[in-house]
């Protein structure tokens, strides 16, 4: 494990994750909306959005309609544009327009998941915290890296078995992987930096 994350270290030190974002608030909403939808697709909605509306108070003075028309580009927008009003009001009228840094405020918001309060914690406050989505779920079991049924299992097996050190960008890492070379339908085990490494049993074929 350690060496596998050696590699992932010695390729990317820096990884990042690739919502567009200001702020803690910008980040919230850009990733709730990217539920069900593509990072590039999110920031195509968003960069207008964000540049008049990069607080809740400004959100809630554009109004659902407005966001709507902003984010209409993108799965399941009419939900995710009042969740962004509801989730932006709670913000205001509970926590003084300030998004909080504990899991269970920020899942408390409409909208908010496990996933994008860990990715919240992590990007913003620096908290190794795991964000498993779609690709950590799949890279997790193919690989062996973190084995689970589900993703609170992924995320338990991430904590348990990646060493402390590699915490904090370890979700990142594993996302970029998934998503650009441990691919769903075709893994590009050829030219993939931990093949030696990986419990995958089609990785030769």
């Amino acid at each position: 494990m350690r060496e596998i994350f050696t590699r992932f270290h010695a390729a990317d030190p820096e990884p990042k994750g690739e919502l567009d974002h200001v702020n803690a608030y910008t980040l919230v909403v850009a990733v709730a909306l990217s539920a069900q939808s593509t990072d590039v697709g999110v920031n195509r909605a968003t960069r207008e959005l964000f540049k008049i509306a990069d607080t809740p108070e400004k959100m809630l003075a554009l109004g659902e309609e407005a966001v709507i028309e902003h984010i209409k580009t993108i799965g399941l927008y009419s939900n995710k544009a009042k969740n962004v009003i509801k989730l932006s009001r709670i913000l205001v009228e509970e926590h003084g327009g300030v998004v909080p840094n504990s899991r269970a405020a920020l899942e408390a918001l409409p909208g908010v998941g496990r996933k994008t309060a860990n990715v919240v914690l992590n990007m913003w406050w620096g908290m190794p915290t795991q964000a498993v989505d779609t690709h950590i779920l799949r890279i997790g079991n193919r690989t062996g890296i973190a084995v689970g049924k589900d993703v609170v299992a992924i995320e338990r097996a991430i904590e348990d078995h990646v060493p402390a050190d590699f915490q904090h960008h370890a979700h990142h890492w594993l996302i970029l992987h998934g998503r650009y070379v441990c691919k769903a339908r075709k893994p590009m085990c050829s030219t993939c930096l931990i093949r030696d490494l990986c419990t995958f049993e089609d990785k030769n074929l």
